[in-house]
């Protein structure tokens, strides 16, 4: 039997899985609560069968673009089961994909047992919100569900530019409008360069891929509109660095300046295994005040763990904050918390606190 598309589509939704991987030679391979599993009921993949789910997946413009640069992203739904975001490649001069599935309904904030932090985040009328977090670690998720949030409490306007769509807000109370690179705008640049001109209140960014577009955020954010967006870092005080050094040298400082001035929140994510939920999240949440604008604007951004340790009473949570909680719940076992901190000292001393 032939394994086209829809087959393998509807074995990744029965298996609940975040993603499916397919290469030659291999059978298809799902990760599921963050682990990674061969589907073994499925034979190994022949060339013939990545070529022809990706004949039955892709556009022809998109098929144009693959066969030029070797790669290519877009995204595909499954009738109303699912959607996918999905990356084809080339390995070993043999076509490769990669899928991540992504649910048809947006689940709400305290379903994704994220803290309630953040539906005050989505009451702010401007600034920059970036959530950041590795690969698969819920940033898409958690981006969407926040901006479904707005759209049930507020009247905006939204606008997001994604390469390519992820989930489908629905506009509710507010009017949103998503736009997909290739499809609905030749360039990134173009995209931001004329975004203002469409009377936006809120921009979603889906990812702060090079200079040119986090400096076109920090302008429009600066502008007096809400930006979110993403980014692949593992922490708040990274995200700062990893912002100002994508600048030149003589540029830093005047970034460092506006970059503490625009700032609002930084959300890092990540989802530790749990026994009970699948998976569930782990979060560190940065809000700017006086204190983080100074060490944003001196180039102390590694101090500002301190001040997320010691601002709790704002709603500023650590990682290890978020860990240990999640420890104490019952939720996560001390060895995967212990995997995922990034200061496993200061986690231990926290669990023996409590």
């Amino acid at each position: 039997m032939s394994l086209n598309a829809s087959i393998l589509l509807d074995r990744c939704i029965a298996l609940k899985a975040s993603s499916m991987h397919l290469s030659v030679g291999n059978k298809p391979v799902v990760r599921i609560n963050t682990k990674l599993f061969p589907v073994t009921d499925l034979t190994p993949l022949t060339f013939e069968d990545v070529e022809l789910f990706l004949s039955q997946t892709l556009t022809k413009e998109q098929k144009g673009l693959f066969d030029v640069s070797k790669e290519v992203d877009f995204s595909i739904a499954l009738g109303n089961k699912a959607r996918f975001r999905v990356n084809a490649f080339y390995q070993k001069g043999y076509p490769s994909v990669s899928l991540r599935m992504i649910p048809m309904i947006i689940p709400h904030m305290a379903d994704l047992h994220l803290p309630p932090i953040l539906e005050k985040i989505c009451e702010l009328k401007q600034g920059f919100v970036l959530v950041v977090g590795p690969t698969d670690h819920g940033k898409s998720t958690t981006l969407a569900s926040m901006l479904q949030h707005i759209t049930e409490t507020r009247s905006e306007h939204i606008i997001t530019i994604e390469d390519p769509i992820e989930f489908i807000i629905p506009s509710n109370k507010s009017l949103v409008e998503q736009r997909e690179m290739y499809l609905d705008t030749l360039s990134w640049s173009n995209a931001l360069k004329s975004i203002l001109r469409q009377d936006p209140n809120i921009i979603m960014i889906g990812e702060m891929r090079d200079q040119e577009t986090i400096e076109a955020a920090m302008n429009i954010a600066e502008t007096g509109h809400l930006v979110f967006s993403t980014l692949h870092t593992n922490s708040a005080s990274q995200s700062i660095e990893r912002i100002v050094s994508s600048f030149p040298k003589d540029k830093q400082s005047y970034i460092r300046s506006q970059f503490a001035d625009v700032l609002e929140a930084i959300i890092s994510m990540r989802l530790i295994p749990s026994q009970q939920l699948g998976v569930v999240p782990a979060v560190e949440v940065l809000l700017n005040n006086y204190a983080v604008k100074n060490l944003v604007r001196d180039g102390k951004s590694y101090r500002v763990d301190d001040i997320i340790l010691t601002s709790s009473s704002q709603g500023m949570i650590s990682l290890n904050s978020s860990l240990s909680t999640l420890i104490e719940k019952g939720l996560v076992t001390v060895d995967d918390a212990f995997k995922f901190s990034l200061n496993p000292e200061e986690l231990r001393r926290l669990v023996k606190l409590r």
